[in-house]
């Protein structure tokens, strides 16, 4: 007879094991599915210290081992494999993965959500080498230095902004001629004397060393070139939420986010979403780390018949 667990969680970032650590500690019998390596997107990140509790920071890779032994400690199960499919239609839930089925009264996804990337020669190699996909994760090492920000929506404005505040120049790099970010930010941008636009044009190449020195951008409406020199490169063109596999399995939104209020209670009985992949206004690990809390608490809740 296949074994039936209490709560399955796929995805092994801050939300995810946050929720295992709740999910066990609270007797469930809790199996987490992760894809490749604790942590999830923050084991990619450098130094974090916008994380309570570590006073001097702490890598990403590091805090997600941490959370990880923290969840397994109470009792919660890992497997590295790859959730390809999903039925949350009946009361027992079936999870599909490269490596077998597995079955559960109860989901929380937390799978997360990844930065768009430009698709330019030597991005991967030069992630952490001077190119970024969070501001405020990594603003901090420009401090009185000159960055590019490439982007014209929310979040591109928003980074802009914060990272006034710290690098001596900042460039907006944006394929239009205005920004398609809401009027709230435009004139605060404006009025920012270290911040300058550089409008129709997108990045064509890094110009690097050892590491980013500076970017080519090619204007949109004459093809003309021109090099950029600064320190770092903040790509802030949108995020890709995880949800490929759940093919129609719960409600998304117009961006492919999971709809789930602050109870991350989905469109489907016994499944809640945690973290990045859900509908929600900040995307930190500190607000993962929270919606996997709360999951793992209306899981409960959920199994008892409440």
């Amino acid at each position: 007879m296949e074994h039936i667990y209490d709560t399955i969680i796929i995805g092994g970032g801050p939300a995810g094991y946050t929720a295992a650590l709740y999910a066990a500690r609270g007797g469930l019998d809790t199996l987490l599915i992760e894809r490749m390596s604790a942590g999830g997107q923050m084991a990619l990140t450098g130094d974090i210290d916008n994380y309570p509790g570590f006073d001097e920071g702490i890598d990403g890779f590091t805090l997600g081992m941490k959370m990880q032994h923290g969840a397994e400690r109470f009792g919660a199960k890992t497997e590295y494999t790859e959730v390809s499919d999903v039925d949350f239609s009946q009361p027992v839930k079936y999870v599909e993965t490269t490596d077998g089925k597995f079955l559960s009264k109860t989901v929380i996804i937390a799978a997360g959500a990844n930065p768009r990337e430009l698709g330019i020669a030597g991005e991967q190699e030069l992630i952490g080498k001077g190119v970024h996909y969070c501001a405020h994760c990594d603003g901090r090492f420009y401090k009185g230095k000159t960055v590019a920000v490439i982007g014209g929506g929310n979040s591109a404005a928003a980074d802009a902004l914060y990272l006034s505040r710290l690098a001596k120049k900042v460039f907006v790099v944006h394929r239009r001629d205005t920004l398609r970010a809401e009027k709230i930010y435009h004139e605060p941008l404006m009025k920012t004397e270290n911040v300058e636009f550089v409008w129709d044009s997108t990045i064509s190449e890094f110009i690097t060393d050892t590491r980013v020195t500076g970017i080519k951008v090619k204007n949109v409406k004459t093809d003309t070139e021109t090099e950029i020199f600064c320190d770092g490169v903040f790509v802030s063109i949108g995020r890709k939420p995880a949800t490929g596999f759940l093919k129609g399995n719960v409600q998304l939104d117009e961006n492919g986010y999971i709809i789930a209020d602050e109870s991350t209670r989905t469109s489907a009985p016994g499944v809640f979403a945690a973290g990045d992949i859900r509908t929600k206004i900040l995307r930190q690990v500190v607000t993962a780390a929270a919606d996997g809390a709360v999951a793992a608490h209306y899981a409960e809740e959920y199994l008892a018949g409440k």
